[in-house]
């Protein structure tokens, strides 16, 4: 087994062992508008094992999410990462993600909500480019998005429209994310639920015109105020995407806590 291969199966085995593990919880790859109560904070990490057509990538973030009012939501997310192929193993902190989304619109009915939510994300570039997109590519970007979301008893959907902005042109795309949720259990209080997630990510990058179409396949389990979930995420279309960057899958796990 491989090196990478094996500590990703550690950080596996220790998250299992460590979690005990909120109704139908954000989605996996995605993300939704729907915000937890003013005041709370969230700790969590989503570590993804990245196999690109040369190389490998084992990426493990620390972050944290605040909640100051109702429509407000604060994070950040520092990224631990690790690329290793025939050549060479190189391991370092990637570039840190400033978070702030926004909630401006909600309606409320019997047993659903919908709700819309304005999104930015602010990388601080580390110094070293390690080539491994949205993680640690060493430049200055932005991303702005508009979040929409669903959700009822039964199913959620969300649907996140977004652009990418580097200070260098070569990370300038336009995002589009499609998810739906499917809770296997009825809702119980206190939160005991399965989710099943199908999530689609498209992007269309500016420099080359290249396309692309990922799609994840997951699930995840709420307790409490613990959630933990796993995910495998693999390309069905990718349309002149540089090689280097080209991707053969990636298999996702994490683990959340709400303070």
């Amino acid at each position: 087994m491989k090196t990478l291969e094996k500590r990703f199966l550690v950080v596996i085995i220790c998250w299992i062992s460590f979690a005990a593990l909120q109704a139908q919880g954000p989605p996996i790859t995605g993300d939704k508008p729907i915000m937890l109560s003013k005041g709370n904070i969230v700790l969590k990490t989503l570590s993804e094992y990245r196999v690109y057509q040369d190389r490998e990538a084992l990426i493990m973030p620390l972050m944290v999410h605040y909640i100051p009012s109702k429509n407000v939501l604060l994070g950040i997310h520092i990224p631990y990462v690790n690329v290793n192929s025939s050549s060479e193993d190189m391991t370092n902190i990637g570039d840190i993600q400033l978070l702030a989304k926004y909630q401006f619109y909600r309606k409320d009915q019997m047993a659903k909500t919908f709700r819309v939510v304005a999104k930015t994300y602010q990388w601080i570039p580390a110094k070293h480019d390690l080539n491994v997109e949205e993680v640690a590519v060493g430049s200055y970007r932005s991303f702005y998005s508009v979040l929409a979301g669903l959700e009822t008893i039964k199913f959620g959907v969300s649907n996140e429209l977004g652009f990418a902005f580097d200070a260098g042109g070569e990370h300038n795309l336009v995002r589009y994310k499609l998810g739906f949720g499917l809770p296997l259990k009825k809702p119980v209080y206190p939160v005991d639920q399965v989710n099943l997630y199908f999530e689609y990510q498209n992007d269309y990058r500016f420099n080359d015109q290249g396309f692309s179409t990922l799609y994840a396949q997951g699930v995840q389990y709420a307790k409490g105020r613990w959630t933990m979930e796993t995910s495998i995420q693999f390309p069905l279309i990718q349309y002149q995407i540089p090689e280097a960057l080209k991707r053969k899958y990636s298999f996702f796990v994490g683990i959340r806590y709400v303070i």
